[in-house]
């Protein structure tokens, strides 16, 4: 026996017991039910005993069982057969664990799933993140994750899905998802959409995790190492963003030295080697604008012409409200804030940015830039109440406040 366990040893064994079982008996919704009984059993035994010398196996192992016990629960004529199966547990690493991996992901991300619930399924089957865990980091209800769980593995299971790669007319369709799946992640972890904090790391710092997995899935994929780069570069000011009080810290307002000089270089050396390799993708873009701000040493330092170039080619190859409002906000720091504003105006008849709170807020920077302070303050105000995300409400209602005098 060894150390006591960390969460990220059972999160890293995670996929590969799920695999190893789902490999073996096929019923996805079974195994991965008595993986998650497992790792509950690791996790309330192994800080007494101690982490066994296998402990991939030892999980395995735990998991055959349950799972021969659900399964008698709810089909007595399996029980010789399956008392059989038990007695000769899986190989604890009978293929690659990059290719188990990817096996997974892409189940996870089935097409026949909403989006939510591929988050859900990918979290917890791949991710080794706990019902609780989930519900706790997407500020959901822990009975809404579980019936989103649930119904995607017997959505998986009427579709007729199975533990393998699906067809290679249908592959680079099914990682596409698992990119977005993981960059919804991402960005959910980086900027939390609702609640008290910022950041909420334990899903950014899963979400890179898996795209290195992914990664060492797919070599040869550019938007994967595009993805995966991304992710890096904008991690990499995770600390810079959030002031001494939980607040929010903007880009231009950063202490430069507080970015994580590691991830930088790993992210900045992927792009370096994707970009001229062929056509480029979206990920792919967004790292490299991601890179420009990397390599300036200041926020007047910015190439921002080269900014705004990557946003327009940007949106050619994946247009988007978000996109276009990036790209004017661009065009802001290249051209001027009425250059800007004139960007705004045209975006303003878009439905999918007309309730949001961050039009607002690049409105009323562009308007403070311009001078017109009393237009401002209302455009502050304005996003503020919009935000659901209590740090951005701060800074907004700050912005708005700093103005009156």
């Amino acid at each position: 026996m060894s150390a006591v366990p960390s969460g990220e040893l059972l999160r890293a064994l995670t996929p590969e017991v799920v695999a190893a079982l789902a490999r073996r008996y096929g019923d996805f919704e079974t195994c991965e039910d008595a993986v998650q009984e497992a790792l509950l059993a690791a996790a309330t035994q192994w800080p007494s005993d101690g982490v066994p010398e296998n402990p991939k196996a030892w999980l395995i192992t735990v998991a055959a069982r349950r799972r021969i016990e659900l399964w008698r629960s709810d089909d007595a004529r399996r029980r010789r057969e399956e008392t059989v199966a038990a007695l000769e547990p899986p190989d604890p690493a009978p293929a690659p664990q990059s290719d188990d991996t990817l096996t997974l992901m892409l189940l996870c991300c089935h097409p026949a799933l909403t989006r939510p619930s591929q988050v859900a399924l990918t979290l917890r089957a791949v991710g080794g993140l706990t019902t609780t865990e989930i519900a706790r980091a997407f500020l959901v209800p822990e009975p809404t994750v579980g019936q989103r769980i649930s119904r995607a593995k017997q959505r998986i299971a009427a579709a007729g899905g199975r533990f393998r790669m699906p067809p290679p007319a249908e592959l680079d369709d099914r990682v596409a998802a698992v990119c977005a799946v993981l960059y919804l992640v991402f960005n959910e972890g980086h900027t939390a959409s609702e609640g008290p904090d910022l950041q909420r790391v334990e899903l950014s710092g899963e979400a890179v995790r898996l795209a290195r997995l992914l990664r060492a899935a797919r070599p040869a994929d550019d938007e994967v190492a595009g993805l995966l780069a991304l992710m890096l570069l904008t991690d990499a000011r995770r600390d810079a963003r959030v002031g001494p009080d939980g607040g929010l810290v903007p880009l231009a307002e950063q202490d430069r030295s507080r970015w994580d000089a590691g991830a930088i270089d790993e992210g900045l050396a992927l792009v370096a080697q994707v970009l001229p390799a062929g056509p480029v993708g979206p990920y792919q873009l967004q790292a490299a604008i991601a890179a420009v701000h990397a390599e300036a040493a200041s926020a007047s330092d910015t190439d921002w012409p080269q900014i705004l170039g990557l946003y327009r080619l940007l949106e050619t190859v994946a247009p988007g409200p978000m996109v276009a409002l990036n790209r004017v906000v661009a065009v802001a720091m290249v051209h001027g804030p009425a250059a800007g504003l004139a960007g705004l105006d045209e975006l303003a008849a878009d439905a999918a940015l007309a309730g949001h709170h961050r039009l607002h807020a690049v409105r009323a920077h562009l308007l403070e830039r311009a001078g017109r302070v009393a237009a401002a303050r209302r455009e502050y105000t304005a996003a503020a109440d919009l935000t659901r995300s209590a740090p951005e409400r701060r800074y907004l209602a700050g912005r708005a406040a700093a103005l009156r005098g």
